[in-house]
């Protein structure tokens, strides 16, 4: 069974920061470009970023550049999603999904082209 594994997400007060992991369970991340997405209840799905299977290559959501950090360590066949400075509106289920094919610049135009998705981490920013 092949899946990917969200963690991390949490109450975080504004301004605060978190730290969401994306693990996969039945294979490994080595070939994958991994894009992280988030949703917000009665909002459509949307792209935050993407990072090559290599980590050569990254991309964010124009309003989120500056606050939001992606990485990968292959090692520990993880990827992450650093975010800093949250804001309430940030507040979504954030989900990882898996392609060996996407194109980073680009990541967001087609949902239906990733491989595997994560079942979502709850991110809520509140005081």
């Amino acid at each position: 069974q092949l899946q990917l594994v969200e963690s991390g997400g949490g109450l975080v007060q504004p301004g605060g920061s978190l730290r969401l992991s994306c693990a996969p369970s039945g294979f490994t991340l080595d070939y994958y470009a991994i894009a992280w997405f988030r949703q917000a209840p009665g909002k459509e799905r949307e792209g935050v970023s993407c990072i090559s299977s290599g980590g050569g290559d990254t991309s964010y959501a124009v309003s989120l550049k500056g606050r939001f950090t992606i990485s990968r360590d292959n090692a520990k066949n993880t990827v992450y999603l650093q975010m800093n400075s949250l804001k309430p509106e940030d507040t979504a289920v954030y989900y990882c999904a898996a392609d060996t094919h996407v194109y980073c610049p680009t990541f967001a135009k087609d949902l239906t082209e990733y491989d595997y998705w994560g079942q979502g981490t709850q991110v809520t920013v509140s005081s």
